[in-house]
C-alpha cells in the first residue's frame, strides 16, 4: 500500500484527480490545454510533488454578488489537480470521525439533505438558535488548522503539502480580530485565511469545525443540531438553553480564533420561520427565501436576453433554468414556478 504520501502522489491517484477536478470544465482552454499532453503533464506533476520542489501558482480572484458579495479564488488548474490528489486520500479517514449532522461536501450529504433535516428539527421542536461564524474562511487560522490535521495525519509528507497549499493561499479579506491572551501584534502575525473555490478549502473548513460538533453534541447534549460550513443550527423545547447553548459556543469557538457574527445569530421560534441555505423552513412547508427569488428573477432577465442577442442558446437558457428548477422543487413552490416561467417549454 505505502505510505499515505506515495499513494496520493501515485500516477492512478494523480490520473482520478484530474478527471475530477476536469469535471464539467474539459472545454475551457487551461484545461483543454492540460489535457492535450495529460500523461506528461502529470509526470512532470508528481516529480514536483515527490522532489517536494512544487509551489503552487498565482489565483484568479473574481468577485461575485450572491445574497451579499464574496471574493472566490480560482487556482490554476494543475494545482487544482493536486487539491483534488491530496483530499481523495486524507479526506476518508476524516470523514469517518465527522459526525452525522455535518452536512457539507460529503458524499450522501448536501445542500437539500441538510435542508432535509432541519425541516425534520422544525417538526419537533418549538425554538431554533440560528448561528453563523463571521468571516469564516477569511478567518482560518494555518497554524491551528495545521495541528487539528497533524492530529490524524503523521505522514510527514501530507503534512508538507498541506502546508504548502496553505502557504500559497492569496490575501483574503481583512478578518483581524483579539482574542483572550492576545496583545498588539498577535493578530497581524499570525497568518490566516484560505480561499472559497478550493476543493481542499471545502475539506479544511469541515476539518476546523469538527470538534465543535462533538461539543455541541457530546459536551451540550443538543438534541437537534444541523451544520453546513459555518452555517448551523440547534434545536430545543428549552429557549433559555439555547441562549445558554450560544454562550458555551462563543467560548468554544474562541479556542479556534473565530467568532458568531453578532447580527446573525438569534433564538426563534420554528412556528415563524427560519432561512437556512436558501430556504425559509416552517414546521409544516418550506419556502424559497426572497433574496432567492429576486436574483432568480435577474438571472431570468439576463437569460432572454442573452438569447436574444445571440450570446447564449435557447438550450443553454433552459439548462440554466431546469437547474433552478430543480433547487426550487424542493420547497413548496409550484405556484411561484407557474408563476415566474408561465408557458415556456422546457
Amino acid at each position: 500500500m505505502g505510505t499515505l504520501f506515495q499513494r496520493m502522489t501515485s500516477f492512478p491517484n494523480l490520473l482520478q484527480a484530474a478527471r475530477l477536478a476536469s469535471r464539467g470544465k474539459r472545454l475551457r482552454p487551461n484545461v483543454a490545454s492540460f489535457a492535450l499532453d495529460l500523461e506528461s503533464e502529470l509526470h512532470q506533476l508528481r516529480h514536483e510533488l515527490v522532489s517536494r520542489s512544487y509551489r503552487p501558482g498565482p489565483y484568479r480572484t473574481f468577485l461575485i454578488h450572491d445574497k451579499k458579495p464574496r471574493y472566490i479564488s480560482a487556482a490554476p488548474f494543475r494545482d487544482r489537480v493536486v487539491h483534488h490528489a491530496l483530499c481523495n486520500i486524507i479526506e476518508p479517514i476524516f470523514d469517518r470521525s465527522f459526525l452525522y449532522d455535518s452536512y457539507a461536501c460529503r458524499k450522501g450529504k448536501g445542500t437539500h439533505a441538510a435542508v432535509d433535516r432541519a425541516s425534520s428539527y422544525a417538526r419537533r421542536f418549538r425554538y431554533v438558535l440560528k448561528c453563523d461564524v463571521e468571516k469564516y474562511f477569511p478567518s482560518i487560522d494555518h497554524a491551528i488548522l495545521l495541528d487539528l490535521i497533524a492530529e490524524r495525519i503523521w505522514d510527514e509528507g501530507v503534512l508538507w503539502l498541506t502546508r504548502t497549499i496553505l502557504e500559497g493561499s492569496n490575501p483574503q479579506p481583512n478578518a483581524r480580530y483579539y482574542f483572550p491572551g492576545d496583545d498588539l501584534f498577535v493578530p497581524f502575525e499570525r497568518r490566516r485565511g484560505i480561499p472559497i473555490g478550493n476543493q481542499t478549502s471545502q475539506f479544511f473548513a469541515n476539518v476546523y469545525l469538527d470538534k465543535l460538533d462533538y461539543c455541541v453534541k457530546q459536551t451540550l447534549r443538543v438534541p437537534g443540531y444541523v451544520r453546513y460550513v459555518d452555517d448551523f443550527l440547534l434545536f430545543d423545547h428549552d429557549k433559555q438553553r439555547l441562549h445558554e447553548h450560544r454562550a458555551a459556543i462563543e467560548e468554544f469557538l474562541v479556542q479556534v480564533r473565530v467568532r458568531l457574527h453578532p447580527r446573525k445569530c438569534f433564538v426563534a421560534t420554528v412556528a415563524s420561520g427560519f432561512t437556512f441555505l436558501g430556504y425559509r423552513i416552517f414546521p409544516t412547508h418550506r419556502r424559497l427565501d426572497a433574496d432567492n427569488v429576486r436574483r432568480f428573477k435577474r438571472r431570468l432577465r439576463r437569460y432572454h436576453q442573452a438569447v436574444e442577442d445571440g450570446r447564449m442558446s435557447d438550450s443553454q437558457r433552459k439548462d440554466c433554468i431546469r437547474s433552478w428548477i430543480a433547487h426550487a422543487r424542493h420547497a413548496n413552490t409550484a405556484r411561484l414556478r407557474t408563476h415566474l416561467l408561465g408557458d415556456l417549454v422546457l
